[in-house]
């Protein structure tokens, strides 16, 4: 898929600007938010959670670093599914990771509200407005911090992001500093009672707590989402982000012990506090141990915390749909970026779903539930994609290597998956706002972006053969060789289309009516002319330096004899050609409609090699299920070296200006698609057949497509026949499974 690194002239986060993204991500806004909910759930033990939960983010910041320092392009998750899986998981995975940061920043952002609206109260003179309690406030503040941020992006800037990160860090510093301060003056019986029950509720409420509080760790793999943007990605990273979660971590252990012990009043608790008001139970709890200074330290805190969390998950999540329109897997538009680099319509669209979002899931537990369990879900994900490239391709010098392989990848992978299948059951309202995501998803992939989606794909995995590596693909490409003169153009085709490094070519050739042969010597010269056709072959493929497989059967109907390799060897293309026989098309549509393999049938002369191909005809009528072959085709060719492509759609004589301007369009996203920097031209004319011929003229090589014959049905019509047959350059008919 497409590498959406922007120019390196974009890398503008240093490691600073990087470690900031991760910190305004994670500090703060998770765990004053989320920290009552947990506290209510376990008592203090929410301190265990949270060390746990750091555990398990440690072990996944470790493959994160490993990807991100592997493939530093902006995409984060979605990136990395896409190295590793077929377009339909990287698809999912992008999916999903979208939702993610968009039910994040509505946490953020209701959280925002949640420590706003109090503020508002203690500031304003009496009587206070009955709007500052009232259930729609919340929202309503909310979604106006979600459009202001989104158009301070939209503006290609920042709400403040690095200021605000420092100055809610420093804030928090002063709480521990005054939590260290008060503790030498708590009493023995004052802590011990205050950390009992140690586990409110046993193991259940302990998972509990992890489940709800986990999004409060994420936000280190923000980083990844924006490496393209990242100086030096390969120093910078994995100091960034173990660096972030490093902070995060630092800050959150002790605030949650200090609070626990010396913010409760004797004789009371940390979890009958959080019962009895959740959202706000840090900053009462600072209060007891620093006053009313302590209670306004906290709110401004969070205040600033909830909107620099809000702006970077809209900046991360605004990047994986970025990313994603790129590769077709969303519409093509939301991949498009403005005149100052902003990403207009994907923060548009990320910002317009964080609102629909903050209206629908008004209350902070389903949101930090529903964010955890998705990040959970994509965050094992990451582990698994991080062990099969390391299994396929190995480790790579340039990036940074997780020790301890695969342990790591397994324990952190288990973990996260332990956790989001607690998370399923434990928050029902979570787990069916996530299933309506993906039941959504299933169809608009399948309705709306597949086709485009999997063609583009294709077109870069052909221009990538790393991709096929990295995915475990080994394609095996099928050319049956039965005329010596054109084993060379046909080897040529099946060698181009195969992945250099880790596709193959079998070369089959077939000893013809070998049961039939009466007496040795006639079956020894059958043998042999059958083997010198063979060699020739792979002598042409040696010279070239080629690597070719070699097989020779018997067999007495040829054309049966190539469905069954085929199929047996589950081949992935057939290449051959399309002889001056009479029955040769007969035959062929005979084939290919047993063959479950992708068919390119050349039609060239005997001296024809693709090496001098320069210009390329694509004569194109619509899309369809021949884009992704043709892709392939077009992408391999690219990958040889340049081509001038030219895609060529025929209108009647009569069409209007409208329809060719339809047209023209359609071409110009099928060249970006399948073959970027390609050329387009729409001909309005009586004979489309004549005049594809023509045009033919000045190419080297005419692309044509065919459909798979059904039932009784032909491979290749007339129109098709008739103009591989007249055209004045090589054709290759293109047939997909």
């Amino acid at each position: 898929m497409s590498d959406s690194t922007p120019p390196e002239a974009a890398r503008t986060l240093t490691l600073r600007g990087a470690t900031g993204v991760g910190v305004g991500a994670i500090v703060g806004g998770g765990i004053l938010v989320l920290a009552g909910l947990a506290f209510a759930a376990t008592g203090p033990s929410a301190v265990l959670a949270f060390a746990l939960n750091g555990l398990l983010a440690f072990l996944t910041a470790l493959s994160f670093v490993e990807m991100a320092t592997r493939y530093p392009q902006s995409g984060g998750a979605y990136t990395y599914a896409k190295k590793v899986g077929s377009v339909r998981i990287a698809f999912a995975a992008g999916w999903l990771l979208w939702f993610a940061y968009a039910v994040a920043a509505a946490l953020y952002a209701l959280g925002f509200a949640v420590f706003l609206l109090p503020l508002i109260g203690a500031l304003w003179p009496d009587p206070v407005p009955g709007w500052i309690g009232s259930a729609a406030s919340a929202p309503g503040f909310a979604v106006l911090a979600t459009v202001a941020y989104t158009a301070t992006l939209l503006r290609g800037g920042g709400g403040g992001g690095q200021a605000i990160t420092t100055g809610k860090v420093i804030l928090f510093g002063l709480i521990i500093v005054g939590g260290l301060i008060a503790l030498p003056f708590r009493s023995l019986d004052h802590i011990t009672t205050s950390m009992s029950p140690f586990f409110l509720r046993g193991g259940p409420g302990l998972a509990a707590a992890m489940g709800v509080t986990f999004i409060a760790l994420q936000g280190f793999d923000a980083i990844a989402t924006v490496a393209g943007e990242v100086q030096d990605p390969r120093r910078t990273l994995p100091r960034a982000i173990l660096g972030s979660l490093g902070i995060a971590l630092a800050i959150y252990i002790p605030l949650l012990l200090l609070v626990s012990i010396v913010g409760v009043q004797d004789g009371g608790s940390i979890g009958a506090m959080a019962a009895e008001d959740p959202e706000t139970v840090i900053a009462h709890a600072v209060g007891n141990f620093l006053g009313p200074a302590g209670w306004w330290i906290v709110m401004v805190a969070a205040v600033l915390s909830m909107l620099s969390a809000l702006e970077a998950n809209l900046r991360a999540a605004s990047q994986v749909a970025v990313s994603m329109g790129m590769d077709r897997t969303l519409p093509r538009y939301l991949g498009k970026v403005d005149g100052r680099g902003a990403p207009a319509p994907a923060l548009q669209a990320t910002g317009l779903c964080v609102a629909v979002l903050v209206m629908a899931v008004s209350d902070l537990s389903t949101a930090g539930s529903a964010a955890s369990l998705i990040f959970l879900l994509l965050f094992a994900g990451t582990h698994g994609t991080a062990y099969l490239v390391r299994r396929r391709v190995g480790s790579s010098d340039d990036a940074f290597v997780t020790p301890l392989f695969p342990l790591v990848q397994v324990l952190g992978g288990t973990g996260c998956l332990a956790l989001a299948t607690f998370q399923l059951f434990a928050a029902p309202r979570a787990a069916a706002l996530t299933l309506v995501w993906v039941a959504a998803g299933v169809f608009v992939f399948r309705a709306l972006l597949a086709e485009r989606a999997q063609a583009t794909d294709a077109s870069q995995q052909a221009r990538d053969p790393s991709l096929a590596a990295s995915r475990g693909h080994s394609p095996l490409v099928l050319v049956p060789v039965a005329n010596p003169d054109r084993a060379a153009a046909l080897v040529d085709l099946a060698e181009a289309i195969a992945p250099p490094g880790v596709g193959r070519v079998l070369l089959l050739s077939v000893v013809v009516g070998a049961g039939e042969v009466d007496g040795a010597d006639k079956l020894a010269a059958a043998i042999a002319r059958t083997q010198a056709v063979q060699n020739k072959a792979l002598t042409s493929s040696f010279t070239q330096g080629r690597r070719p497989e070699a097989m020779l059967t018997f067999a007495q109907d040829p054309w049966s004899e190539i469905a069954r390799v085929a199929r047996s060897h589950s081949c992935e293309s057939l290449v051959t050609g399309l002889t001056e026989r009479r029955d040769s098309p007969r035959s062929l549509e005979s084939l290919v409609s047993r063959v479950e393999s992708d068919v390119l049938v050349l039609q060239a002369p005997s001296d024809w090699r693709l090496a001098d191909v320069r210009r390329v005809l694509i004569p194109s009528g619509g899309r369809g299920s021949l884009d992704s072959l043709r892709a392939r085709l077009l992408g391999s060719l690219l990958r040889l070296g340049r081509r001038e492509v030219t895609f060529l759609q025929v209108l009647p004589e009569d069409a209007t200006d409208a329809e060719q301007r339809a047209a023209l369009r359609r071409l110009a996203e099928l060249a970006e698609d399948e073959a970027p920097g390609s050329g387009t031209e729409v001909l309005c004319v009586a004979d489309a057949r004549a005049a594809i011929i023509a045009r033919a003229g000045a190419a080297d090589l005419l692309v044509l497509g065919t459909q798979r014959p059904t039932t009784g049905g032909r491979a290749f019509g007339d129109f098709a026949l008739g103009i591989a047959e007249h055209a004045d350059c090589a054709t290759v008919l293109i047939s997909r499974r």
